[in-house]
């Protein structure tokens, strides 16, 4: 099923999507135990489960094909794989859509990619939109994008950010992941621009609980999502202890998640890590409301 009727379906029912993101582990130990780890959260009934795709290389990441495969004849649910495009050519992503198509994969989050200095880039695409665009000529594809509600870090200003990501609904993307952030008001500030600027397609708001410190520090340079005060002061005061550290995580990131789901948000998409844990004390958090 597509993304967005999974997500009409649940405004049906006056209800916001739940997602999870995953990622095929690097080492071999863990991806063998990756079928326990899709078991626990699938049994969580998630809406869609996204499975994120590494850059570089010929072909499909083999990973990447085989988990969401998984996901959707194992275990019934909606896979949706990330495919980055800055690394790769015309013809190798040609040929992974179709081992996509192949594996009965419908839903794609099409992204640009981050650099890196270890891989060449190939130069066929600049952006995330010229992706789209390719990939609206090979095949039935539901096409999602990836947005910034607090701009993203390489757009010289927040007007310039959600005209880029205007070309990408306009080049056929019909559904948006919001990158992760830790103050609703920008997520709902940003859900307004959209608006304004003529984007219709549902936006899903990204949600990481954070489970340490050193992991929450390395994504916000990454991404350059914003810490508020009331944040930082609990990494502060529990980042020496691990537990309390991790329910304080947990107790925030319910507390956005259950104001997302009052203002009827189209969605909410949680980064996971891979952590069976979090992803299950969010679901009985907010169990009754989904």
């Amino acid at each position: 099923m597509r993304i967005t009727e999974i997500v009409k379906a649940k405004k049906r029912q006056g209800k916001s999507v739940l997602s999870f993101e995953i990622f095929p582990p690097k080492k071999e130990e863990a991806l063998k135990n990756i079928d326990a780890t899709l078991e626990r959260l699938c049994d969580l009934h998630p809406d869609f489960i996204s499975v994120t795709f590494g850059a570089g290389g010929s072909g499909a990441d083999n990973k990447t094909v085989g988990i969401a495969k998984k996901i959707k004849d194992n275990y019934g649910v909606e896979p949706m794989v990330h495919l980055t495009c800055l690394h790769y050519s015309r013809e190798e992503i040609s040929e992974i859509l179709k081992q996509f198509e192949d594996a009965g994969i419908e839903n794609i989050l099409a992204l640009r990619g981050d650099v890196n200095p270890n891989i060449p880039q190939k130069h066929d695409f600049k952006y995330a939109n010229e992706l789209v665009e390719f990939i609206k000529g090979q095949g039935n594809f539901h096409i999602s994008g990836a947005c910034y509600p607090e701009t993203h870090l390489e757009a010289p200003d927040a007007i310039t950010d959600i005209h880029n990501l205007k070309k990408k609904v306009d080049a056929g993307v019909s559904h948006l992941v919001s990158q992760l952030f830790f103050d609703n008001e920008y997520f709902y500030s940003f859900y307004e621009k959209t608006r304004i600027a003529g984007i219709q397609v549902p936006v899903e708001a990204g949600i990481m609980p954070v489970t340490n410190r050193a992991q929450i520090e390395r994504m916000v340079n990454t991404c350059g999502a914003s810490l508020p005060k009331k944040f930082e002061r609990i990494l502060h005061k529990y980042e020496d202890n691990k537990e309390a550290l991790f329910d304080a995580g947990m107790a925030y990131a319910l507390n956005q998640i259950v104001d997302l789901i009052a203002n009827d948000v189209d969605g909410v998409h949680i980064y996971t890590m891979n952590n069976v844990k979090v992803a299950g004390r969010i679901c009985d958090g907010i169990r009754s409301l989904i």
